[in-house]
């Protein structure tokens, strides 16, 4: 048995998504999304997609190029938070971080694959495309193991409702207006299932009364009063030592997150 071997991309995807916030758990098909993914030019790979146009989804195996290490139990970010056995999921923590998605095929030009809507963030490399056939591809009455719990418990009304107070809303909105950042629609999401201090969905304690949630480049403080979430303030997700450092100027939303610091230097102290 072989004790390694060798997998080289055949190409890279790119997409809207730079952190891995944007990136949905499972690809949102109502939402109008396009994405490309580009053949490296390697002799054979542009005469390989002959036939493939015929397909309207295809299946991407993919590498999480971003995780560095894996872990034999993970918490899932739906659900309680409860450990599970990573084969059991689908947490981008594996032994070999494989990911595996099924997209739509919108069109083929030359070397670049036209798709809908996906998972990956921008820059992950691709291993390989096949087609998705549904005679043989689709179980609609498989179980589901424990993902059957949680699934009818999120398809049940929001358990909380998330409003936004005044220095919130006026950030969001200039966010959204200077710099086209718009976090909200994931983070009521997230809050309106379960707000409680979780690991994988990057919520924590600050202090007694108050708590933070990651979203991606941002954070969001936010409290809770009954079944009532208030959104208080965002907030960059680097100090100002990470931003002013000519070392880290790849950072996603640098300089919406410098601008942020310059305008509410107090409300961010």
């Amino acid at each position: 048995m072989q004790s390694s071997l060798t997998l080289r991309p055949i190409g890279f995807i790119s997409t809207h998504k730079q952190v891995k916030f944007q990136a949905l758990h499972q690809p949102a098909e109502d939402e109008p999304e396009r994405n490309v993914l580009e053949l490296l030019p390697e002799p054979g790979y542009q005469q390989a997609l002959q036939d493939l146009d015929g397909f309207s989804r295809v299946w991407l195996l993919w590498w999480f190029h971003r995780n560095a290490s894996w872990r034999p139990l993970v918490l899932p970010p739906r659900g309680p938070a409860q450990r599970r056995g990573v084969f059991a999921t689908r947490s981008p923590h594996r032994p070999n971080p494989l990911g595996l998605t099924p997209v739509q095929l919108l069109g083929i030009e030359g070397r670049r694959l036209l798709l809908g809507p996906c998972d990956l963030v921008d820059g992950t490399p691709v291993f390989d495309i096949k087609p998705y056939i549904p005679a043989f591809d689709a179980f609609p009455d498989a179980g589901g193991g424990w993902t059957e719990e949680v699934e009818a418990a999120l398809a049940g009304p929001p358990q909380f409702a998330v409003k936004f107070a005044p220095l919130a809303q006026s950030q969001a909105e200039w966010l959204l207006a200077t710099w086209e950042v718009d976090f909200r629609p994931r983070l009521i999401e997230l809050l309106a299932i379960d707000p409680t201090p979780h690991r994988t969905r990057r919520i924590r304690r600050r202090g007694d009364a108050l708590f933070t949630i990651g979203c991606g480049a941002w954070k969001a403080v936010f409290s809770v009063a009954g079944k009532v979430v208030t959104v208080l303030a965002l907030e960059p997700g680097y100090p100002l030592r990470f931003l002013n450092n000519p070392d880290y100027e790849d950072l996603p939303d640098r300089e919406a997150q410098l601008a942020c610091w310059a305008r509410w230097p107090e409300q961010l102290r």
